[in-house]
């Protein structure tokens, strides 16, 4: 299987190695070190070796670090991750409720009198220690660059990866990478920019039409790039890594060694783009004065699907969402009781794996039943895996990496008789999805400005969630991307090929979760009778497309338009999916889809 269920970190493992980490802070007249969940790229996942923050405290988050003091150590997650952390980490770990508490107002709390707090400058991206220090000055807190401390003492840590690269058709990628770095390297010479330093591996992946495996459900590649004003780019990647890509590169591609990497982005002339948020602060140091935060020149360009990337992601959607339907429809002849969440996963990685394109899940299958649906990012273990009971509620998140596209579903299912509590915020949950797939807005606005129409229903209810509503999906990459966001702090506009996830959801600690998600597209809206003629609009395009669990749905709280919104999506879905199921799955979706 690609999903495994071994137990990755353990509460009780945190104290001694958080005493280890301690004694080097001695060692070095230290009075705190700072453990982020980042690598050297700065991307949002990270390699074995690079789980420094889950080797220490035992939180397997993917988002949030470590603040380790003399004596105290925070451990800073946001609203995802309140219930998981409790579960995690031992009691010598404070967690510390993020962005609330600022690191800058705690670290003041905690050393009234000032003191030196080291970070490793690979792990830590520019924007981020300039805002630091910022937020200190005047306290007498003095942030210092110096070796990793958690790698001094991780005897064990794993190899650097180094899995191989392969090309990724032009037929998926839709513009061939000569015409991106042309295309991107214009954008510089019109800004007066020499060049620019990319370190997200997704972007060069998107940029020179490669994709690797050097991150578990992320087809991407660790390494470097400079874009030269000219198109010409500077690769700085392992060269095992790049050996079955002969004639991929053209003239334009220079491949050099990773340690190469430092040394030529200082030896640069002109001003230098980059995104201050990613850029890792040595980089930024050793650019100096010529660094320009003009941000990842590849971000906006990648969120903006052309249509090949469009067409393989909807294609995909639709072979995903017939595995799905497999699964739903196997799920609901097994009697209550009978199943536990490992069973539900395995059953539907071996539904996905009968489509020859997958090439990996898109991440950790998220399978919580019970108390267990109510952890926003649960990850089953060997040692947490839960019976399906009469009553539940199963929170059933996951997606697969396909070579035309990358999924993301949530479903979430009744097994036996649901109760009417769940029932009433199972369908405000809904009609917040609806909400949003039914959406025209003006051209310019950003996820700040519409987001609250997915959580209204609940809002009304004084009910919400700890989460954003949505996130930006790639093109057979990561299935977190950036900079588009259905969330109240992105103020990044949406543009039509952006494809993004509508995910509202509710979650009672200790009782019951729910969470439903589709993908989306944003596409320019057709015209109505009443549009303003100069008013230009846009709207969404639901891509995926598998059955919403009818037996949760209160119809009565319902209006009439999402009831219509509802029937004409499960019509949807039987017209697209049926000739990809089983028989069984067949009949089964027939009585699923039926008309509320």
């Amino acid at each position: 299987m690609y999903q495994t269920f071994d137990v990755t970190a353990r509460p009780e493992q945190g104290p001694p190695r958080l005493a280890a980490l301690r004694k080097e802070l001695a060692a070095e007249n230290l009075d705190g070190f700072l453990v982020p969940r980042a690598d050297a790229h700065q991307g949002e996942y990270v390699a074995p070796r690079d789980e420094r923050l889950g080797w220490l405290t035992g939180f397997t988050g993917s988002a949030g670090f470590c603040a380790v003091l003399r004596d105290i150590a925070g451990v800073f997650i946001d609203g995802r991750y309140r219930t998981q952390v409790k579960r995690q980490v031992a009691e010598e770990y404070t967690p510390v409720p993020w962005p609330e508490v600022q690191l800058a107002d705690w670290l003041k709390e905690q050393l009234p009198q000032g003191g030196n707090v080291g970070f490793d400058p690979w792990l830590h991206a520019a924007g981020q220690i300039t805002s630091l220090t910022r937020e200190l000055k005047g306290s007498s807190i003095t942030l210092v660059q110096c070796e990793n401390l958690v790698d001094r003492i991780w005897a064990d840590q794993p190899a650097p990866p180094m899995q191989p690269v392969a090309a990724h058709p032009l037929d998926y990628a839709g513009e061939s990478a000569a015409d991106k770095c042309a295309r991107l390297a214009k954008g510089l010479q019109d800004a007066g920019q020499a060049a620019a330093v990319i370190t997200l591996p997704d972007s060069i992946m998107w940029l020179l039409n490669i994709r690797g495996g050097d991150v578990a459900r992320n087809p991407v590649a660790h390494g470097f790039a400079i874009l030269h004003s000219d198109a010409r780019v500077d690769l700085f990647m392992a060269a095992e890594k790049l050996a079955g890509l002969k004639g991929h590169f053209g003239p334009s591609v220079t491949l050099l060694a990773p340690e190469d990497f430092l040394q030529a982005a200082a030896a640069l002339n002109g001003s230098v783009a980059a995104d201050s948020g990613t850029l890792p602060q040595i980089v930024a140091d050793a650019l100096g004065d010529r660094l320009v935060p003009a941000g990842d020149p590849c971000a906006l360009p990648k969120a903006r699907k052309n249509a090949a990337e469009i067409a393989g992601s909807a294609a995909a959607h639709l072979r995903d969402g017939a595995a799905v339907i497999e699964l739903l429809a196997w799920l609901d002849a097994q009697a209550p009781g009978t199943l536990t969440e490992i069973g539900v996963v395995k059953k539907l990685e071996e539904f996905r794996r009968q489509d020859p394109s997958l090439r990996d899940i898109s991440f950790e299958t998220i399978a919580g039943t019970g108390e267990n649906g109510a952890v926003m990012h649960y990850r089953v273990t060997d040692e947490t895996d839960t019976r399906l009971e009469d009553g539940h509620l199963l929170v059933l998140d996951s997606g697969g990496q396909y070579l035309d596209g990358t999924t993301d579903i949530t479903r979430t299912i009744a097994i036996g008789t649901p109760g009417e509590e769940e029932r009433n915020a199972y369908t405000r949950v809904l009609q917040g999805m609806i909400a949003m797939s039914r959406l025209r807005w003006p051209k310019g606005l950003a996820g700040r400005d519409i987001e609250a129409i997915g959580r209204m229903p609940l809002w009304l209810a004084g009910q919400d969630f700890n989460h954003g509503l949505g996130h930006g999906v790639g093109a057979y990459l990561s299935v977190h991307e950036g900079p588009q966001r259905l969330a109240r702090t992105s103020h990044v506009p949406f543009e039509p090929g952006m494809i993004l996830s509508n995910e509202p959801g509710y979650y009672r600690e200790g009782a019951f979760g729910i969470r439903i998600e589709n993908l989306i597209v944003a596409q320019e809206a057709p015209a109505l009778e009443t549009s303003d003629p100069e008013r230009e609009m846009l709207c969404w395009r639901t891509l995926t497309f598998a059955p919403i669990d009818r037996r949760l749905v209160n119809v009565a709280m319902l209006t009439a338009c999402e009831r219509d919104w509802l029937n004409a999506y499960h019509q949807e879905v039987a017209e697209k999916t049926a000739a990809q199921l089983s028989p069984a799955a067949k009949a089964w979706l027939d009585a699923a889809t039926a008309p509320l």
